[in-house]
């Protein structure tokens, strides 16, 4: 997966893929306690994470059970939303990863924000996936080990967000989007993505304002070819040199 890699260059791949892991799974210790004030198990607690792995659609199961059927409709449409945004990174990643058989099953259940950012960032192929494997196990056993934490002592850790987790996750991907941002184009549209989000964040469900701010991307689009933006980090096989993907 990584042979092609200089030392040096997987060693950058790898710090940059655990530096967002850990900063991630840290906060599975807030899901962990919410679970059980809301009524779950230890065991189901464990079990949320273990098989669905994704932090907004557990948050979502986990505020149906303590609202009751009141909170059913928002929370399905906010994990339907969300598994639908899953759903496109699979689409992003399948290319790149080139996965089959077990490998691919592996790869669609640790196909998360992290596992995508992280590997689609990468400037070649062999760092994406790099990034993309080491992040996604990354944060897969941190969050469930930290799911366990907040399970079993969360009344004595109190609210996660003193500790500032609630906002460590947002700053890996600033970290992760900074050095992208080297044209015009490209910070005016991450400001106008940023702008839409803090106004719908109050308003909307959670994943809705990440998905309605994406479509300020759109416009990128029709606007590429008249301008100067970088090329796209991957360049895969299939592609003719001079095609703009």
């Amino acid at each position: 997966m990584s042979g092609t890699l200089a030392q040096e260059r997987r060693r950058q791949v790898v710090r940059q893929s655990l530096s967002v892991a850990v900063a991630t799974g840290a906060y599975g210790v807030s899901f962990g306690a919410l679970s059980v004030a809301a009524g779950l198990s230890l065991l189901q607690t464990q079990a949320l994470s273990l098989l669905l792995f994704s932090g907004g659609s557990q948050f979502a199961f986990v505020g149906v059970m303590a609202a009751g059927p009141a909170g059913a409709g928002a929370a399905i449409a906010t994990s339907t939303l969300l598994g639908v945004r899953n759903g496109l990174y699979g689409l992003q990643v399948a290319r790149m990863l080139g996965a089959r058989g077990p490998r691919r099953a592996l790869a669609a259940q640790l196909t998360i924000d992290e596992s995508t950012a992280v590997g689609v960032g990468q400037p070649d192929t062999a760092s994406g996936r790099l990034g993309f494997w080491v992040t996604g196990a990354g944060v897969y056993a941190l969050w469930n080990l930290m799911t366990l934490v907040g399970a079993v002592v969360g009344d004595a850790i109190g609210d996660p967000r003193r500790y500032g987790l609630d906002a460590a996750a947002a700053a890996a991907f600033c970290a992760l989007l900074w050095p992208r941002l080297k044209s015009v184009d490209a910070f005016a549209i991450a400001a106008l993505a940023c702008l839409v989000a803090v106004l719908l964040a109050p308003h909307a469900p959670a994943g809705v304002p990440v998905l309605v701010a994406a479509a300020c991307a759109l416009p990128a689009g029709v606007w590429r070819r008249a301008r100067h933006d970088p090329r796209p980090p991957h360049h895969w096989p299939d592609e003719a040199e001079g095609e703009v993907p």
